[in-house]
This record gives C-alpha cells, sequence and structure tokens, in this order.
C-alpha cells in the first residue's frame, strides 16, 4: 500500500512537472466596459483607444460613458483621404490605423456618446466596412489621375460617402438631459488628450528620444517616445498597478496568439506551440536585439490594436496581461470572455507600441523623456 501511494505521488510530480493547464488568478483588475465586435472591419484602432478613454474616464470622474467608435473614424478618414491625394496615391489607403489617430480626432473634433452617434445604418445590427473603402480609393484615384478634370469637389464627394455608410457628422445632440456639442461633451469628461504619449522600444533610434515610427498605418507621422525594452516593461506594469490601462499596438499573427483560448504566448520551443495554448510551457528569453530583428524582418508588424486592462498570474507565478480585445466575447472561435491573457514574453517580442497617460510614468522617465 505504501509503494502504491508512492508510485502515486511521482505520476503526480512527473505530470506536474512536464504539463500544467493553465488557473489563473487575478492580481490587478481595472475598470472597463464591455468587449464588443469590430465586425467586418479594420477598424481596432478605434475601438481599443475608445475603450482606453472609457476607462480613463472612469479612472478620472466615475463616469461610465459608451463612447462612440465611429465617431472616431468618420473624421480620420477625410484626413486619410487628403494625405493620400496630397502624396499623389504613393501612399497607403486603408481601414488601418493607430491611436494617436483617435486622439488627433479627439482634440480637433470631440467625442459623442455611441447612442448619438453608431455608425450603423439602414438598419444594420453588425459594422461592415467591406465596401467603404473600396468607394472612397475609386473617387480618389479617379481624381488623382486627372485633377483638372474631375467632374465636381472629391472632397464633397469623399463626405458623402462616408455619410451614407456611417452617418452624417453630429453637431450637437442631448446627452442624459443636458445639449452638448462634441466638444462641450468631451469637456464634460474632463479628457484632455494631450496627456497621453505613445510609447516604443527600437534599437534604431537612440533611447530617450522621440521619433516617427516607420510603419504603414502611421500616415499621419505620429511620433513615438523611444526607451529601453525592458523599461518598456516596467512602464506597463507599473501603471497597471497604479490603476492606469495601456492601449496596445502589436503583432497577433503568431500560432500562439489565439482568442479561441484567450492565450498569447512564445514558447521557447516552437514544437511547443500548440500545447502551449493550453499548458504552461517554458517561454522564449526575448532580447531587444532578437525583437529588433523580428521588426526588420517583418515577423513583428503593428497588426492589431487592443487595451490592457489588468495583470493575472498562472499557478507558477508567471505574470500576464489581461488584454481587451475587439472580436466579440464567448462564442465557438472567441473564448475567456472576449479578453487575451498575454504573456510578458509575447508582450516584449510582439508590441509595436502603448500609449498611457503621462502622469503614469515613473519620474525618472518623465525626467528623461522631458515630459
Amino acid at each position: 500500500m505504501k509503494k502504491y501511494s508512492i508510485f502515486l505521488l511521482l505520476i503526480a510530480l512527473t505530470t506536474t512537472c512536464f504539463s500544467q493547464a493553465y488557473k489563473f488568478k487575478t492580481i490587478t483588475a481595472l475598470d472597463a466596459k464591455d468587449v464588443i465586435n469590430q465586425g467586418k472591419t479594420g477598424t481596432c484602432w478605434s475601438f481599443s483607444t475608445t475603450s482606453f478613454l472609457e476607462s480613463e474616464i472612469i479612472r478620472t470622474s466615475g463616469k461610465h460613458i459608451d463612447l462612440s467608435e465611429m465617431y472616431n473614424v468618420r473624421q480620420t478618414y477625410p484626413v486619410k483621404a487628403w494625405n493620400y491625394v496630397m502624396r499623389q496615391g504613393k501612399a497607403q489607403f486603408s481601414e488601418g490605423g493607430l491611436a494617436h489617430d483617435v486622439m488627433n480626432s479627439v482634440s480637433a473634433y470631440g467625442l459623442v456618446p455611441n447612442e448619438v452617434y453608431t455608425g450603423l445604418q439602414k438598419k444594420e445590427e453588425k459594422h461592415d466596412h467591406s465596401e467603404l473603402v473600396e468607394a472612397l480609393k475609386t473617387v480618389l484615384d479617379d481624381y488623382i489621375k486627372n485633377p483638372k478634370t474631375y467632374d465636381g469637389d472629391w472632397k464633397t464627394d469623399v463626405s458623402n460617402i462616408l455619410d451614407d455608410k456611417l452617418g452624417k457628422n453630429v453637431t450637437s445632440f442631448t446627452y442624459e438631459g443636458v445639449k452638448y456639442t462634441p466638444q462641450s461633451f468631451l469637456e464634460m469628461t474632463g479628457l484632455n488628450p494631450k496627456d497621453y504619449v505613445s510609447i516604443t522600444s527600437f534599437t534604431h533610434h537612440p533611447y530617450e528620444t522621440s521619433f516617427i515610427l516607420d510603419i504603414p498605418d502611421n500616415f499621419s507621422n505620429g511620433s513615438f517616445y523611444n526607451v529601453e525594452l525592458d523599461d518598456l516593461v516596467d512602464i506597463t506594469n507599473d501603471a497597471l498597478k497604479a490603476g492606469y490601462t495601456i492601449e496596445l499596438d502589436c503583432d497577433v499573427s503568431e500560432k500562439t496568439f489565439s482568442s479561441k483560448y484567450g492565450i498569447a504566448v512564445i514558447p521557447k520551443d516552437e514544437k511547443n506551440n500548440e500545447s502551449a495554448l493550453k499548458e504552461i510551457e517554458k517561454e522564449l528569453k526575448v532580447t531587444a536585439e532578437y525583437r529588433q530583428k523580428e521588426f526588420e524582418n517583418f515577423d513583428t508588424t503593428d497588426d492589431h490594436l487592443m487595451h490592457i486592462v489588468g495583470l493575472v498570474e498562472d499557478q507558477k507565478g508567471n505574470t500576464y496581461y489581461k488584454v481587451k480585445n475587439s472580436w466579440g466575447g464567448n462564442s465557438d472561435r472567441v473564448s475567456n470572455d472576449g479578453y487575451i491573457y498575454m504573456s510578458e514574453a509575447y508582450f516584449k517580442l510582439k508590441t509595436i507600441s502603448i500609449m498611457v497617460h503621462k502622469e503614469a510614468l515613473p519620474r525618472s522617465i518623465r525626467k528623461d523623456l522631458n515630459l
């Protein structure tokens, strides 16, 4: 009987050493609105950054306001169109964008609640922009091809398409019994777009400086502060522990990023890619040099933007970021209530940039960046 008990104990220990299904406990959980679905659109940049702003309003005022994602999209397309035309078509024109594009929109055009501007037309229930970019690009290309003979005003034509597909612009509205303009609504929320900074970590520019990040969706030439990789991690961890959520731009093309399992990891051995979605596997040690190499060979690209709202820990003490996605909640293809638990290794390798309130930065880094 004693030998049998020892045998069972050895089996249990062996199983524990080599295979452990994930069991998570919450370390930090910050307030955020419910997970929603961006539908058939490439507007994750607006969904994630709008979610980030919603959490900032909760953090600073306690108000839970469902902001309009599509209002920001509606204001950004004309800016993209101008950039495309003035570069005579030698620029990317797509659905993509970055977090600072939302901040630029908010600065210029304010905010509105989702109930005022949904971006859904003609009794639509889900967002579908599959024809939007093509319609806009057709107008722009026609103008670029021969501007002197173009029939009409391309800017007006772009605006008319956006009105038809997303809805006409909002100039005033009533919310909870109070009349607002988009700018006065922004003032009511207490948000100041100038309080937010974009931070990255790459070796092709000096640390503690800012530079324009050369990625396709950076059509607006946004500038990013460059810090060492460990500092990028520390900024993120410290901000979350201090109650600040994080806007995240990262690569989600890896086989080990899974909305189905709600996990994102970087196993040390690629043969464990499949098992790592279900069980704890040893992860790759990510260096700044390897991160840079993956960026320059396009294995790391700015695929997707999401919203970090907390920290969790597995039973071995490994820390993961709780990342709010915009692909809907639980379904056959999405689990974990629509959240992704992202390991620190995945974050270090696949993050393009983060956005955070500047007051969340450690004083030493704020001093280094002259903030």
